[in-house]
């Protein structure tokens, strides 16, 4: 891999659950001209106050360790793992996505939504919520297909992620 050429990564990060933190890791990405293609956040221990950022961002690999170095740097920060580069992880997102159809077009989401393992939460006369969870590819998949049988509206958790194996991140 060249210095110049782009990769994704997910990168996990644990922090003090405080006010604040999440502004200050916006803030460095933000402030430094970096991209974040997704960002969750939620405490994962209530003991030790601990949350765990989750954030998918790209950049040539001179870029990415310049962004973990700085992320180890932030005074609440305790570990940054780029999952991405340290072996294999599981990635997931969760969507909503709203379609507005009858007829054949509400047959046709019923019947895709079945394929995609997607879950109608919600139903109207004239409308579906179906809650999808998968990979970022697989979500885009499906609300592409959506979209010419009456898509409304599209909510999207971001991307959480976890290492696979017995140890921690």
């Amino acid at each position: 891999m060249t210095s110049n050429t782009h990769r994704k990564a997910t990168i996990a990060v644990i922090v003090d659950n405080e006010p604040g933190v999440l502004a200050r890791v916006v803030g460095l990405f933000s402030g430094r001209g970096y991209n974040i293609d997704s960002l969750t956040v939620s405490e994962v221990d209530e003991a030790a106050h601990l949350s765990r950022i989750t954030i998918v961002t790209n950049g040539t690999e001179m870029i990415i360790e310049q962004i973990k170095a700085q992320l180890q740097r932030l005074v609440p920060v305790h570990r940054v793992s780029d999952l991405s580069a340290e072996g294999a992880y599981v990635e997931r997102e969760l969507a909503l996505v709203k379609v507005a159809s009858s007829g054949e077009q509400r047959v046709e989401a019923l019947r895709i939504a079945d394929i995609f393992r997607a879950r109608a939460v919600d139903s109207t006369i004239g409308s579906f919520v179906f809650e999808i969870t998968g990979s970022i590819e697989k979500i885009s998949a499906f609300v592409d297909l959506m979209r010419p049988l009456g898509l409304v509206d599209v909510s999207r958790t971001g991307v959480v992620a976890i290492s696979r194996g017995p140890d921690a991140i």
